[in-house]
């Protein structure tokens, strides 16, 4: 296989095998659909789509620690057999009680190990002087696969039933199964002799340490407060159409990390973030005081844009601190900080929203944003790409 190249057929299969994974899960944004019909309160619909995240952050960085050692293809099946053996219990759900709960939460874990195992796999395929590039497309396929995915079971549910997007989501595990079965790059077996060492990590001090751990969670809740109250505001300040702010965040998101997805692999990590977030920011800032609906959807392409290069560049330089060794536990971390940022994010920005408002809202979040990055940029190390901290 030519290691200079990174769309390989192998690389392309792991791809797809995430698309589809990811395709699996995005159908089941409308789950609350169902559940309707049992007119559960709020806060139980909440707490059962909740729940799979919550699962899903609880298991990433144990498994991560279990591919490093196992390899990728053994732990991504594994998480897909559990997210298969799931499915079935749905069609037994009569109500929004524990059975839905419990289903949920054992789909999450399945989608924890194997969406983590899969990202190491197409980064073990792919030229280590491309990793960046290589995670910026995986998650361009995530991106895809969640847009189309409700609209996918919007159709079925309409033209058929629920159950009929239940098995449409078992078909779509099972393509993702077939998919990494058949790929033809043989994975280590056994860990590297370096493995599990932290030397280099414990030569910094506590607070350096959370500095970095503090930028995804950071990364992860700007990202939920776009994206989670960008509706509420656009119709506060009369937009009737919200739909196309998404549409522009995931098209710039997506030619982003296709087109210049390796920026930092050419450039460095650190000279990427800073730009990138600094773009975020101030981006945040002039969605506050937006008035103009072509503005508004402005805003929501330089969103995706900031966005799209600073996914791949964050996540990547958490390998690098951690070492290329340990590349399964780095991103099992750096993904469980993000969704713990998304989770935590929603609430907080919420609870200042009630206070202040929208405006104030995005405000805030634009200088969290900020004043981070900037004492990120100045006290966490530079890192050169082979993993060794400099």
């Amino acid at each position: 296989m030519n290691r200079s190249s990174l769309y390989t057929r192998d690389f392309v299969l792991a791809s797809l095998a995430y698309f589809f994974v990811f395709l699996s899960v995005s159908v089941f944004y409308l789950f609350p659909l169902y559940l309707e019909q049992f007119h559960p309160s709020k806060s139980r619909v909440g707490l059962i789509m909740g729940i799979h995240s919550v699962t899903a952050i609880m298991v990433r960085p144990l498994f991560g620690r279990v591919l490093d050692k196992r390899g990728g293809r053994v732990v991504a099946i594994a998480g897909l057999l559990i997210m298969i053996l799931s499915i079935p219990g749905f069609y037994l759900v009569q109500n929004a009680g524990w059975l839905a709960l419990a289903l949920r939460a054992i789909n999450g874990i399945g989608w924890g190990v194997s969406t983590t195992a899969l990202m190491a796999i197409c980064s073990e395929i792919a030229p280590p002087e491309k990793m960046a590039h290589t995670l910026g497309i995986i998650g361009a396929a995530g991106i895809v696969a969640g847009a189309a995915g409700p609209m996918l079971a919007e159709e079925i549910f309409r033209r058929y039933d629920f159950h009929t997007v239940f098995t449409v989501g078992a078909i779509m595990l099972t393509a993702s199964i077939a998919c990494v079965i058949v790929i033809r790059e043989k994975f280590r077996k056994n860990a590297p002799r370096d493995s599990g060492s932290f030397t280099g990590l414990k030569s910094y001090p506590l607070w350096i340490l959370l500095i970095i751990a503090a930028m995804p969670i950071a990364h992860g809740a700007v990202r939920g407060s776009v994206l989670n109250f960008i509706a509420l505001f656009g119709n506060s300040i009369g937009f009737e159409r919200i739909a196309p702010f998404f549409m522009t965040f995931s098209v710039a998101a997506i030619l982003t990390r296709i087109g210049v997805g390796d920026i930092s692999d050419r450039y460095g990590r650190k000279r990427v973030i800073f730009p990138s977030a600094i773009v975020i920011g101030l981006n945040l800032f002039w969605i506050a005081g937006i008035h103009s609906y072509t503005w508004f959807l402005v805003t929501g392409f330089i969103a995706g844009l900031g966005q799209g290069l600073i996914f791949p560049a964050l996540s990547t330089y958490v390998i690098d601190f951690m070492g290329r060794a340990n590349k399964g536990l780095a991103l099992g971390l750096y993904l469980s900080l993000f969704d713990v940022g998304m989770g935590l994010g929603s609430p907080f920005f919420g609870w200042i929203s009630d206070i202040s408002g929208y405006r104030w809202m995005y405000a805030i979040a634009g200088g969290l944003i900020l004043v981070l990055t900037c004492v990120f940029s100045f006290k966490a190390p530079a890192i050169p790409s082979s993993g060794n901290v400099s």
